[in-house]
C-alpha cells in the first residue's frame, strides 16, 4: 500500500487504500497507542464518510471507544486531543490535495504526531500490506467499543477569539478553499471581509485546496487587487496551513511570515527565547528577528518533526515554508486560524504607523530567493552528494546542516537540497544577496543534475 508516508497516511482513496485498509488502521490503533479511548475529526471529502465509518467500525472492534466531534478542521482535533488528555486521535483529511485524495493524520498524547518513524511503519506492518496473516489477527472484541458524540466546537471558538485584535483599520480578501476554515472564520470575523468560496464543498470546484501552487491563488490576487485589500488570506483544505497576499498582489514567502509573528510574540508580548524555523527558511528571518530576542532553531520539515522539536526546545513559536505556523501556546501544534487572527493583529498595527504589508515584507526579506525547484530523478542521494561536493571543494562553508538532505551556508548564498517525503522529487531552494549571484548558482546545479 503506497499510502504511507513520513508525516501521515494519504493517497488517492480506491487505489492508493481502500476502506479495508481503514478498518484495519482503526483495529490496530488503539494497540499501537496503547489507549483504550480515540478521539475521530474528518474534513468534508466526499469519501471521508465512507473512511469514517470504516475507521469506528474497525477501532470499536478492537475495543476501544470512540469520540467523534465529526466535521472539523485539523487544528480543531489537535485542541481537543491535547486539552482533553486523549492518548490518540484522528483527523480524516488530505489536507492540500485534490478532490480524489483522502488520509489520516495521527496524534498521540499532547496531540504529538505519529509518522513513519514513530509508529506508522509499524501500523502499516501491522495492516498486512504484503502480511496475508494480518487477517487472522483480527479478532473483534467480545465487548465492542462505543461511538460518543464529542463537541468541542464552541469551547474551540472561544479560544479562538482570545487571538482577535480589533482589524476595523484593515480591508481583508479571504479566499477559504471550500475548505474547512469555513467552519469558523466568519464567526470569528463577521461579514465584513470580502470572501470567495467560502462554503464547505469537498470536491473542491473552484481551484485545489493548495496555496502553494500559483494558479490557485490567482482568484484571491485579482480579488486583493479589485477592492484594493491590505491583505489576502487563503487557507488550505483542512485549515492547518495558512498563506497571505500584500497590497499589491503579491504572493507572501509564507517562511518570511515568521518574521511577522515576531513582532506579536517578541515585540508585542516581550517574550524571549527559541523559535524554530525549518531547514528552507530564508536566512533572513534570522536577521530579524535576532536583534528582537529570539533565538533562531532550524530543524527538519514536516510537523512530524517540528511540533516534537518545538516542545523540546520549549519553543515560543515556529514556521515552514509550507505556511505551517506551530505555537506553544497551541500545544506546540500548527494552526492556520490562529496564525491568520495573530498575522492581522499585527498588520493593523502596522497600518496605523502607516506600514503597508509589502513595506512590512520589504524589510524582512533582504535576499533574492530561487523558491523550491523540483527535479524528478532517481539518484536522489547521488545528486544531493554531488551537488553538495561541487560546492564545498569551491567555496568555504560558514556551515553545513545534515539533516533533511544538506543545508550549505556561505558568505553570500546559501542552498538546501532534500529528498520529498512525499512525492517522487528531489527538492532545492537557494539564496543570494545578489540576483546575478542566484542565477549562477543555479546554472551550475542544473548542470549537474543534468549530467546524471
Amino acid at each position: 500500500m503506497g499510502a504511507f508516508h513520513a508525516y501521515d497516511i494519504r493517497g488517492v482513496y480506491g487505489i492508493d487504500f481502500g476502506a479495508q485498509e481503514v478498518y484495519r488502521i482503526g483495529y490496530f490503533l488503539p494497540k499501537l497507542l496503547g489507549v483504550k479511548k480515540v478521539l475521530v475529526g474528518r474534513d468534508a471529502r466526499l469519501s471521508s464518510d465512507e473512511i469514517h465509518e470504516s475507521l469506528l467500525r474497525g477501532i470499536c472492534d478492537a475495543g476501544a471507544d470512540v469520540y467523534d466531534i465529526g466535521l472539523s478542521t485539523t487544528p480543531q482535533v489537535y485542541y481537543a486531543t491535547a486539552k482533553y488528555d486523549f492518548g490518540a486521535s484522528v483527523q480524516i483529511t488530505a489536507s492540500h490535495n485534490s478532490k480524489e485524495y483522502n488520509g489520516l493524520k495521527i496524534s498521540r498524547a499532547q496531540a504529538m504526531p505519529v509518522g513513519y518513524d514513530s509508529g506508522l511503519n509499524l501500523l502499516e506492518a501491522w495492516i498486512g500490506a504484503g502480511n496475508p496473516a494480518a487477517e487472522r489477527l483480527i479478532i473483534p472484541s467480545a465487548q465492542s467499543g462505543k461511538v460518543i458524540p464529542f463537541s468541542v466546537r464552541d469551547e474551540y471558538l472561544t479560544f479562538l477569539r482570545g487571538y482577535l485584535g480589533d482589524y476595523s483599520n484593515l480591508k481583508i480578501g479571504i479566499d477559504l478553499s471550500n475548505g474547512m476554515a469555513a467552519l469558523f472564520i466568519k464567526e470569528l470575523l463577521g461579514e465584513t471581509p470580502s470572501y470567495i468560496f467560502d462554503t464547505l464543498d469537498g470536491t473542491f470546484p473552484n481551484h485545489d485546496p493548495n496555496p502553494l501552487i500559483p494558479k490557485n491563488i490567482k482568484s484571491l490576487q485579482e480579488l486583493v487587487v479589485k477592492e484594493q485589500c491590505d491583505i489576502g488570506i487563503i487557507f488550505d483544505g483542512d485549515a492547518d496551513r495558512v498563506m497571505c497576499i500584500d497590497e499589491t498582489g503579491c504572493f507572501i514567502s509564507p517562511d518570511l511570515i515568521i518574521g511577522v509573528l515576531g513582532h506579536y510574540f517578541l515585540e508585542e508580548k516581550g517574550l524571549r527565547g527559541p523559535v524554530l524555523q525549518d531547514i528552507r527558511t530564508s536566512k533572513a528571518v534570522g536577521e530579524y528577528l535576532t536583534p528582537m530576542g529570539g533565538e533562531m532553531h532550524t530543524w527538519r520539515v514536516g510537523r512530524a518533526f517540528a511540533a516534537p522539536k518545538l516542545r523540546e526546545i520549549n519553543g515560543i513559536y515556529g514556521g515552514e515554508l509550507a505556511g505551517h505556523y506551530y505555537f506553544k501556546d497551541f500545544f506546540y501544534s500548527d494552526s492556520g486560524i490562529m496564525a491568520m487572527l495573530i498575522i492581522l493583529d499585527v498588520v493593523g498595527k502596522m497600518k496605523d504607523r502607516g506600514i503597508s504589508v509589502s513595506q512590512l515584507i520589504g524589510r524582512i526579506g533582504q535576499y533574492h530567493n530561487s523558491g523550491e525547484i523540483n527535479y524528478k530523478i532517481d539518484n536522489k542521494q547521488e545528486a544531493m552528494e554531488l551537488i553538495r561536493d561541487h560546492f564545498v571543494s569551491k567555496e568555504t562553508p560558514v556551515s553545513i546542516y545534515d539533516f533533511d538532505g544538506y543545508r550549505v551556508e556561505f558568505a553570500d548564498w546559501w542552498f538546501n537540497i532534500r529528498p520529498s517525503n512525499t512525492e517522487p522529487y528531489l527538492r532545492f531552494i537557494a539564496e543570494a544577496r545578489s540576483k546575478v549571484l542566484l542565477q549562477e548558482k543555479l546554472k551550475t546545479v542544473n548542470r549537474i543534475i543534468q549530467s546524471i
